[in-house]
């Protein structure tokens, strides 16, 4: 019933009045039988909030649990903190590093006065599990940045201390576990009991971080194994040390002392370097090789990275020809839609298999064929003229996100293929304790591109990203591993350069949107980040011009 000091909230279409002050977690107790995971955190009238927020005005509600990529993100993160906590406890001394995705988890590293160990791992976990059972509160204080210098160089996070130079707030959100301080990019769930699924697999020199995604959210995966992209990650880590940078605040120093373009060149000829050693790997194998596939998720480069090994390829005496399977879309018409009856353009079936296949099959015959345009403004193939016939020896590359999938072209030999995986895997941190996902640099890439190019506003590619994000899941990253090479698409200067351009497309999308909680993340996440101001010095063949233009 309303009354004076009632507020009106509504959850689900369905209205209540609670008092004021009535905090989101104290409503998620009611709520959380609706759902089939653990809510963690809340929308209130569109802005994301915490579930220790309270309520001081009428609101609408929209509960997030594990199945969201917001309540994955919280709780992750929060359990990240409980690690940290618990290696504190037990590895006294050592320090914990958030590398990257690996194997169903996070892959993170541990540096001390002693290797981690494989027995350390079952009593790390044990101890996790303690802590959760204590229900210990993840307490949250507003702190001056000058007492956050103090703690955090107290407790030996200079990484964060070098941050604290380009916060423009005069003060930092901090959160304290049993008398450990740290900083998050982001919230946290209220206490520990909320992080009751998880799991700690070894992997040397560190260990794998699991649990449950937005998929399963009820169950934590099992570990699988994916060497290949550990070592294109550990490769990362190695160019981040050749550039010496391997967070951002050691990226904005070389910003601010003027040192950007010889950072661009640096990273830019580490990319020509790969691409030139996969052109040799083909090469070597060309009386075999007739087609090379190139895939990748959405916004990897892997258009770009095509035409550059196409030149590299020719540099080795190789005349390929090109083939992008965006150009065998089905008409959008006929174009497969997903569970919420959007079009499902990373569905395999989006694309016309039987005409590529009899196009495939004919051109490594040696007969001419008429390759289709896509025209994505009007939704439809069309024909331009344009006529493909191979030499003997000529290989085509294929440029597509279903590239690995054994199922796009089953008539053709597997010896006869050469498989390339493609993909932005940034190996730059916000600092020790908080990475930055693959995930978000891709979408500020997609951002910009589909803003330029293809006719989508920013606000429509951040409503569109969880679809796509979806058909990467199902269709891309579960052949990775298939891949005969990988190459990382990422330059570690990008952000830096993608800062200003980004930050003014986001500016615009309204609190009102669903689309402004990932808008208003972005663009706090781009705030830490000292602008590239020498863009000209990005070469006109590099993967970044694929998206900002040039």
């Amino acid at each position: 019933m309303s009354g004076k000091n009632s507020i009106k909230v509504t959850i689900a279409g369905q209205e209540m009045w609670v008092p004021a002050g009535t905090s989101l977690q104290d409503l998620s107790r009611r709520q959380q039988p609706r759902h089939t995971s653990r809510i963690v955190a809340a929308l209130v009238n569109g802005q994301l909030k915490e579930l220790t927020y309270t309520l001081k005005a009428d609101a609408e509600i929209e509960f997030l649990d594990l199945s969201t990529d917001d309540g994955q993100r919280i709780y992750v993160r929060s359990l990240s903190f409980l690690l940290i906590r618990a290696a504190q406890d037990l590895l006294p001394g050592g320090k914990i590093r958030i590398e990257h995705s690996l194997g169903n988890g996070l892959y993170i590293e541990f540096r001390g006065p002693r290797p981690l160990l494989r027995e350390d791992i079952p009593a790390l976990e044990r101890h996790m599990k303690e802590l959760v059972k204590a229900d210990l509160p993840f307490a949250k204080s507003r702190i001056p940045l000058g007492k956050a210098r103090e703690i955090l160089t107290r407790q030996g996070q200079g990484d964060k201390v070098g941050l604290l130079k380009y916060r423009q707030k005069d003060y930092i959100n901090m959160y304290e576990l049993k008398g450990l301080y740290d900083y998050f990019f982001g919230y946290m769930v209220p206490s520990t009991g909320f992080l009751d699924k998880f799991a700690l697999h070894y992997y040397l020199p560190g260990l794998i971080l699991l649990f449950p995604n937005c998929y399963e959210p009820e169950k934590v995966p099992p570990y699988r194994d994916q060497p290949k992209l550990a070592r294109i990650f550990s490769e990362a880590e190695g160019w981040g040390d050749i550039l010496q940078v391997g967070d951002v605040a050691s990226l904005n120093r070389h910003m601010a002392a003027g040192q950007g373009p010889e950072l661009v060149q640096i990273a830019e000829a580490l990319h020509e370097k790969k691409i030139a050693e996969i052109a040799d790997e083909v090469t070597k194998r060309h009386d075999d090789v007739r087609v090379v596939f190139i895939a990748g998720p959405s916004s990897s480069g892997k258009t770009t990275f095509t035409q550059r090994l196409y030149i590299q390829l020719r540099v080795n005496g190789l005349r390929p020809a090109t083939i992008s399977l965006d150009d065998y879309f089905v008409d959008r018409e006929n174009t497969p839609r997903d569970e919420e009856g959007e079009y499902d353009f990373e569905s395999l079936d989006a694309l016309d298999l039987e005409l590529f296949n009899r196009h495939l099959v004919e051109l490594i015959q040696g007969l001419e064929v008429e390759v289709p345009v896509y025209d994505f403004n009007r939704g439809r193939r069309i024909w331009v003229g344009r006529r493909l016939q191979l030499e003997p020896g000529q290989p085509i590359l294929v440029e597509g996100i279903h590239g690995l999938n054994p199922e796009l072209a089953p008539d053709i030999p597997e010896e006869k293929q050469f498989r390339i995986y493609i993909s932005a895997l940034t190996q730059l941190s916000i600092d020790r304790h908080n990475r930055i996902p693959t995930t978000d640099t891709r979408l500020l890439r997609r951002i910009i591109r589909d803003s330029k190019y293809r006719s989508a506003s920013p606000e429509d590619t951040i409503l569109r990203w969880a679809s796509v994000r979806y058909g990467e899941e199902c269709n891309i990253f579960p052949y990775q591993e298939e891949a005969d090479v990988m190459f990382n698409s990422a330059l570690v200067y990008e952000l830096a350069a993608m800062k200003e351009e980004a930050e003014a497309l986001l500016a615009p999308i309204p609190p009102s949107s669903p689309a402004h909680p990932r808008a208003k993340m972005l663009t706090r996440f781009l705030g830490y980040f000292h602008p590239l101001a020498e863009r000209e010095y990005i070469p006109r063949n590099s993967i970044l011009r694929e998206f900002i233009g040039d």
